[in-house]
């Protein structure tokens, strides 16, 4: 036994037992059709066989691993018979070694298995065996303990069905579970040993055809079997009903294996609960050890049957119900009629019965059931629940049982199609009206009471024995509800039946109706009666959901709602099917749904699955085909056909992870299209549903065809093709395969070449009808899916080889199963399958846009979404590390521009140093297409990507050279304030030292040198100031109304300015002041123009205001791209390093003015004067602040006054320096650490403000994601303050808003964050700093030390320094420098000084003077403002939505996931002053509603087709759906009265706000976007 155990590799299994999950998961092993295998391989491949339903699993070959020994031994008896011609001798020699006794017996292999599974794997197994219509193990000896176990928990899950026919030759039909089923017993008992095979003649009895037992003469049988003696076996002979079954009645037959007299413990048991015996002996021995068993059968009441092999007679009767037969010389078949005549006569005259669940009453045996303590609690609680069912009526009890999934959940599902299917006039408030009744639903499904029941159910599933709780709770329900289903079932079957009849006659009568009405009738009792673990889990769904819509825990649940979906995870995971789609309610429960697979993803952590669906005709086979190719456990038994959608996991193991790109396949089984239970009823729309559903949530789908019926073949096509081309148009590509199930003859090549052939046509013609429905260019099947006709269909045999109820699967059948499961694993092999959070996107976008009937025009791929968005999120980093490393660059040959180091700046300059940042970009990207999850969905945008990033580099070098030959103009332009500054420091310099000269004896006497150098400076001063007027303060505002004023002659423009009595053009609702209607080619008047214009409004669906939607859109986006432009000149201008000069006034003003004409070309009304004269106040007031700091920078830098009044302490330290005798080496060191003190913090404060900016752009919650995140945090803010005219300027200039927004975060950022972040950083920047100066000095010293040059001493310093500082050695031009010589002295004073110098600028740094020293290109916000702002900025042309696409003038259209309240934008409705309350998303999804795109159009546009409408409406995606966001509408609750006052409106009438919006409060506005964005 040891070694058998050791030969399986199952040493350690009895100890550590094999459960389903080792078995039932995808390996490379169970994807090969193994007719041989090894001898280690056995276990696997008899597994593997067995379930999938193969009766041949006991036929395998061991291959031959010692044929290299056997040629030789075959060759030595070659050799030595040509030397010996004894054949006696020769025979005698050649039996030696070949010996079979050493190979393994296929009935060891398969209970070596059992007794090393536990109890799940055994009782599928045994479930497996009996589908095989195999014999099952009753009684097994465990070769371990050699105690006798009866197995009886591996019988639950067998049900048995047959026909008799009654006294009135009646056929009636039969299904109980074999457990509880009384039966006839016949015991076959062998004595001694027999030449004849006892098991081969119960097969004739059974099935003749079929090897119920294993005998002698099956193929791989040997005398070596190791545990099968003492084995008793059973078989279940079912009649059909027919005159030609052997048994008028189910009866079981038990096969004792070994020698009967050896297990007396066995032997006993059957013999007492037989109804007859049957003894197979050689002959009568009196002396036979066997004698007295038999002699007391004999003289048992029992009937006994006697089998002599060595005697010759027919059946005689040799006493009552005592019969012997003879088998020596008589034909098989003679005999088997003799003994199934002797066994009828037999069962006739005995009332004795069998029942499996009696056995268990035995003493001195180990029952599973008793002795597992689990099964038993199991059993215990799954009893305690269905007693609370007794005597309770099953059409109505779950109804009071499982409340929450009957009435109540069935109206939520009818008003949730409604609700996205709207069909009123005020479809707002329709939808809130929907939305309130689906609340209140669910606070009446949270208000129900939880039944007993399930409580005990949700107690129990969370209990240690849940698995064995949930097994025997499916048994009983299925035992409980049996008997009921069956006779609602035969009613409906008759009622069927009449309909048809009529049908056939073409009546169209009240019968008929009435008939029809019945049937419908039956097939609700049908659908109530069904009870079963699906619709108790479907009951714990709806008590989540409704907690979830309620949001909090349900009176009487024992544990937190919230856990709910957990418990549904851990069984898919055990192996269990989930409910995908409630077949009933024809709804799926997203909310569930969702639940259970996130935590799926708790559970399993980030794993990929390949979904396969199924869709086929009812009762085509569908869960038979795809428990036998998995394992797995769809409900197949007669009257429980699946409804709705179910999914389960398929483990894939490690070894076939790689290859197969997936962790599991999900499989989804499907109810039958044209169910009978829908017969009467639309079924075509719930079939198209059912089919978009599945074929768009599978990655690959079977089309199961059954027979060969051409009007249900063409009906299934016709359903599929135009699903696929509905996945075709959403860009899903899911794959398909064909199976064509009981095919009669699978193996006619040439009539399946011709099949595929009409397939193929049909699927063409088919294409071509769905292309017109669906309005799509397609004239074959391929050009909507990928599909090779000899690859992609399948023709499958026949399911039972002969007829049931005693067939067997047809061994071809398993065949085309292995077949089959190898194309699914080599398709899905090509898939890299989807996350679960993937799948539950999915499956909510495909619901949610079959809700909407208009499946491709309302379908929104949140993966697709979510992918994009990711690749946006990773463009902005991209982006950004570009812009970062050019920044680098930018400053580094800015200070050496400065310094006079570089005089041209070239692109192949830049691109050169920035060819590393790209390269490590490019890497990047190319790692995120490759290694991304979503890389399939991503490599549509790739290309298109890479160019874009390829532009923002192209335009980041020429934006970079821009500027730098900016500041290399502005270098030359400010010359002559620097030669003049320098001229003034140069002088002042040799005055200090010749004064010095006059005092350095008096170096001890402070107050005379301080008196006299006051005196000097105060002279200096006044010749300085006498020389150089003071620069003049600004007036801009005054600028700007002097050139108006000269422009327009107008006394207007200046009282508007005095009186400040000028429009803020960024605040006003309307432009329509400042137009009026041009004159019309007849000579009309502006008066009749006017009356012209106003009629035409009245007709339009929009504003009543004198300007269209339109044209209101049409200036705002010139308003607000003007201020966009003017914006950019201003900063052009670099006042803060040339100067302000009123031509910047004229500058601008004339590009205003040029912009305002330009428009006024193309459109219907003149512009006033008044429009350009406010446009171009409101944009300069707007940057009078920008202008201002930026001049005074200017005068701080360049009134020579200022600036050297700065410089008095510097020049009085170097004159007591001087005075003091101070060496010239030592005073030169002191001025360049003067020189440097500028230079260095300039230097700090771009550094810090180009480090603060990354950190920023990490660390900050609001900058730290792409721009709609971004804008989210706006929207919150907005949101926190409530203030209207914020919300105003965010609605009509979100890009100056955005810019706002980013100044003051970072501006916030900056002052919290200053003493633990900024200052640190520019003490870090001003140290290493400190460190590169004082090395420079100490390298130049050391290049001079043989060439005492101080020129080039300070060359080679400046030089070291020209990428960091902006310091050159002609700022030291003026300074004696000849008498400097000791070098040492110089480098020295550097060293001392510098540090001192650094503490000077290091305490000046606090949060007033940060924000005003940093320079204007190198602001954290200017630069982040940049990053952000360089986007999309087209806003909805209903709601002013803005898109969310990050790449300017960007291909493709504009979108948005959420729309607004289009009254927020003004848009009202036809001849009233009512803003609309309408929706974008809801508006599109009506059918009769409809808008004037123009204020002068003459027709409407339905908003279904407003892309019809032309101009902007074209260039816009608008999903038909109800993804509005809460926020816009407590916003417009909120604020109803602002907007009411802004557009001189009101929200009544059809614009009346839903009452339900009110409800809303602002912690839940702001909460949704979190959730939303």
């Amino acid at each position: 036994m040891n070694n058998l155990f050791h030969k399986l590799h199952l040493e350690d299994r009895h100890l550590n037992n094999l459960r389903p999950a080792d078995v039932l998961q995808i390996t490379a092993h169970s994807l090969q059709s193994n007719e041989s295998c090894a001898e280690e391989e056995l276990v696997q491949t008899f597994l593997q066989k067995l379930l999938m339903m193969n009766y041949r699993a006991r036929d395998i070959k061991i291959k031959e691993t010692n044929k290299q020994d056997q040629t030789k031994q075959g060759d030595l008896f070659k050799t030595r018979s040509e030397n010996v011609h004894d054949v006696f001798e020769i025979m005698s020699e050649s039996n030696k070694g070949t010996n079979r006794s050493d190979q393994i017996h296929p009935m060891d292999v398969q209970m070596a298995v059992f007794h090393c599974a536990d109890d799940f794997l055994k009782q599928l197994m045994v479930t497996k065996l009996s589908q095989c219509q195999y014999a099952l193990p009753l009684l097994v000896p465990n070769p371990f303990t050699q105690q006798i176990e009866f197995p009886l928990w591996t019988f639950r899950q067998i049900n048995k069905s047959w026909k008799m026919r009654n006294s009135n030759n009646e056929t009636t039909s039969q299904t109980q579970p074999i457990c509880k089923t009384q039966t006839p017993m016949v015991s076959f008992f062998r004595f001694d040993s027999v030449s004849l095979s006892k098991s081969e003649q119960m097969n004739s009895l059974i099935n003749d055809k079929h090897n119920t037992f294993f005998h002698r003469n099956c193929p791989g049988s040997s005398k070596a079997r190791v545990l099968m003696d003492g084995l008793v076996e059973i078989a279940w002979f079912c009649p059909s009903g027919k005159n030609t079954d052997k048994f008028n009645d189910c009866v079981a037959f038990c096969n004792l294996h070994g020698d009967a007299g050896d297990q007396e413990k066995q032997r006993l048991i059957l013999t007492e609960m037989s109804s007859v015996n049957v003894v197979l002996l050689t002959q009568l021995d009196r002396n036979s050890r066997s004698a007295e068993i038999i002699q007391d059968l004999y003289t048992n009441k029992k009937p006994l049957i006697f089998l002599f092999i060595e005697d010759e007679s027919a059946m005689i009767e040799i006493g009552k119900g005592k019969y012997k037969i003879g088998m020596k010389d008589r034909n098989q078949s003679e005999v088997s009629e003799d003994l199934r005549r002797a066994i009828n006569d037999c069962l006739s005259e005995s009332s004795s019965t069998f029942r499996l669940e009696d056995l268990s009453k035995q003493s001195d045996i180990r029952v599973d059931e008793k002795d597992n303590e689990d099964c038993r609690r199991g059993r215990e609680a799954a009893q305690s629940m269905i007693s609370l069912l007794v005597k309770k009526n099953l059409i109505g009890i779950k109804e009071s049982i499982l409340p929450h999934q009957g009435k109540l959940w069935h109206q939520w599902c009818e008003k949730n199609k409604e609700l996205h299917r709207p069909r009123g006039d005020e479809i707002e408030k329709e939808i809130s009206g929907k939305q309130t009744d689906l609340k209140e639903i669910r606070k009446q499904q949270h208000e129900s009471n939880i039944s007993e029941f399930m409580k005990l159910f949700i107690r129990q599933i969370n209990s240690h024995e849940k698995m064995f709780f949930i097994k025997w709770l499916g048994n009983l329900l299925d035992e409980y509800t049996s008997a009921d289903l069956s006779v609602v079932h035969h009613k409906y079957d008759e009622k069927w039946s009449t309909v048809l009849k009529l049908k056939e006659k073409h009546d169209q009568s009240e019968e008929l109706r009435y008939e029809q009405t019945e049937l419908e009738r039956i097939s609700e009792e049908l659908q109530a009666a069904s009870f079963g673990l699906e619709h108790i889990m479907r009951e714990i769904g709806q008590i989540y959901e409704s907690c979830s819509s309620v949001k909090e825990n349900k009176k009487g649940l024992q544990v937190d709602f919230s856990s709910l979906p957990s418990l549904a995870a851990e069984m898919m995971i055990s192996g269990f099917p989930l409910e995908l789609m409630d077949g009933d309610a024809a709804h799926v429960p997203v909310i569930w749904i969702s639940a259970v697979l996130d935590e799926l993803v708790q559970k399993l952590g980030d794993k990929r699955v390949f979904v396969l669906s199924i869709l086929g005709i009812q009762s085509s086979g569908k869960s038979t085909m795809l428990n036998a190719m998995f394992g797995l456990q769809f409900a197949v038994s007669a009257g429980r056909c699946t409804r709705g959608a179910f999914m389960q996991l398929v483990k894939v193991s490690d070894e076939m992870k790689t290859q197969m790109k997936s962790d599991y396949i999900l499989v989804v089984d499907t109810e039958g299209l044209r169910a009978l239970e829908l017969a009467g009823k639309s079924t075509t729309h719930h079939d198209n549903e059912l089919a978009t559903f599945v074929v768009g949530l599978g990655h690959l789908t079977l089309i199961n065809i059954f027979g060969e019926n051409p009007s249900e073949m063409q009906d299934i096509l016709q359903i599929v093709v135009q699903a696929i081309m509905r996945m075709k148009k959403v860009r899903l590509n899911p794959r398909c395969v064909f199976v064509h199930q009981n095919v009669s003859d699978v193996t006619a090549g040439e009539k399946n070449m011709e099949g595929r052939r009409r397939l193929q046509e049909k699927l063409d013609d088919m294409t071509k009808l769905a292309a017109k429905d669906e309005v799509y260019d397609a004239n074959r099947f391929s050009d909507i899916i990928s599909f090779d006709v000899q690859k992609d269909v399948k023709y499958f045999a026949q399911l039972w080889e002969g007829s049931p109820p005693m067939a067997p699967p047809n061994p071809n059948y398993c065949e085309n199963i292995q077949d089959l499961k190898e194309t699914i694993i080599s398709h899905a092999s090509q898939s890299d399958g989807m996350m679960p959070i993937d799948l539950k996107y999915r499956i909510k976008d495909l619901w949610e846009a079959l809700l909407n009937e208009r499946f491709v025009f309302s379908f929104r791929n949140s993966q697709e979404i979510s992918a994009y968005r990711k690749l946006e999120t990773e463009y902005s980093k991209w982006s950004w590390s570009l812009r970062s490393a050019m920044m680098d660059t930018e400053n580094k040959l800015h200070n050496q521009i400065e310094n006079k180091a570089v005089d041209k700046v070239e692109e192949t300059d830049l691109q050169r140093e920035l060819k590393k940042t790209s390269d490590e970009v490019k890497k990047s990207m190319a790692e995120f297409f490759e290694k991304d999850r979503d890389k399939e969905m991503l490599i549509q945008w790739k290309t298109s990507f890479e160019l874009k990033i390829n532009d923002v580099q192209v335009n980041i070098v020429r934006e970079t050279k821009r500027k730098l030959n900016e500041v290399l103009q502005q270098r030359d332009l400010k010359k002559k304030f620097d030669d003049q500054r320098k001229k003034h420091e140069d002088t002042l310099y040799k005055k200090s030292e010749e004064l010095a000269l006059k005092f350095k004896d008096k170096g001890n006497d402070e107050e005379t040198l301080k008196n006299e150098f006051d005196l000097f400076w105060k002279k200096g001063m006044e010749m300085i100031i006498r020389d150089n007027p003071a620069i003049k303060d600004i007036d801009i505002m005054r600028d700007v109304r002097e050139f108006l004023s000269n422009v327009y002659e107008s006394a207007a423009v200046d009282h508007r300015s005095k009186s400040s009595g000028y429009n803020n053009i960024f605040t006003l609702p309307s432009y329509s002041d400042y137009v009026i209607f041009k004159t019309s080619a007849k000579g009309t008047s502006v008066m009749d123009v006017c009356k012209t214009v106003g009629k035409k409004f009245k007709e339009t669906l929009g504003f009543t205001q004198t300007l269209s939607p339109e044209d209101e859109a049409q200036i705002r986006s010139l308003v607000a791209d003007v201020a966009q432009e003017t914006n950019k000149m201003i900063r052009s201008f670099n006042i803060s390093k040339i100067g302000y000069n009123n031509s910047c006034i004229q500058q601008l003003t004339d590009y205003i003015k040029d912009r305002i004409v330009a428009h006024a070309k193309g459109v219907k009304y003149v512009i006033k004067n008044e429009f350009f004269v406010d446009l171009s106040y409101s944009i300069i007031q707007k940057e009078k602040e920008m202008i201002t700091e930026q001049e005074k920078l200017f005068r701080k830098a360049n009134d020579p006054v200022r600036y050297l009044e700065n410089k008095r302490e510097e020049y009085y330290s170097i004159f007591q320096k001087y005075c003091n005798g101070a060496t010239s080496a030592a005073i030169f060191g002191e001025i360049i650490c003067q020189k440097l003190k500028e230079p260095i913090k300039q230097s700090v404060y771009k550094k810090t403000a180009k480090d603060l900016t990354d950190e920023i752009k990490s660390n900050s919650a609001a900058l730290n994601g792409n721009r709609s995140s971004l804008e989210k945090h706006i929207l919150k803010i907005l949101a926190e303050e409530e203030d209207f005219g914020k919300y105003t300027n965010y609605i009509n200039y979100p890009r100056d808003h955005f810019k706002s927004f980013i100044r003051n975060e970072v501006s916030q950022y900056i002052n919290d964050k200053f003493s633990v972040s900024v200052l640190p950083k520019m003490k870090e920047s001003i140290e290493l700093l400190q460190e590169k100066i004082i090395k420079a000095a100490r390298e130049s010293t050391e290049c001079v030390q043989t060439n005492r040059d101080v020129g080039l001493w300070l060359k080679n310093f400046a030089q070291k320094l020209s990428g960091e500082l902006i310091f050159s050695e002609q700022d030291l031009s003026g300074v004696t420098q000849h008498d400097v010589k000791d070098f040492n002295i110089l480098k020295d004073v550097i060293t001392q000084e510098l540090p001192a110098i650094m503490s000077d600028i290091r305490s000046r740094f606090n949060t007033n003077t940060f924000p005003v020293n940093l320079d204007q290109n190198f602001r954290p916000d200017e630069i982040l403002i940049d990053h952000f702002c360089k986007c999309c900025w087209v806003q909805c042309p209903f709601c002013k939505a803005i898109c969310t696409n990050t790449v300017e003038n960007h291909d493709g259209d504009h979108s948005v996931p959420f729309h607004r309240v289009d009254g927020i934008s003004g848009w009202s409705f036809k001849n009233t002053t009512y803003l609309s309350a309408g929706i974008c998303t809801s508006r599109v999804a009506s059918n009769d509603r409809s808008f004037f795109p123009k204020y002068d159009s003459d027709s409407s546009v339905p908003f279904r087709q407003y892309r019809t409408a032309g101009g902007e409406y074209a260039k816009w995606s608008i999903t038909p759906d109800l993804s509005e966001l809460p926020y816009w509408k407590w916003f417009v609750c909120r604020f109803q009265k602002d907007l009411e006052k802004h557009y001189k409106k009101t929200f009544e009438g059809y614009g009346k706000i839903p009452d339900g919006w009110r409800t809303c409060t602002k912690e839940e506005a702001i909460a949704s976007l979190d959730k939303y964005f």
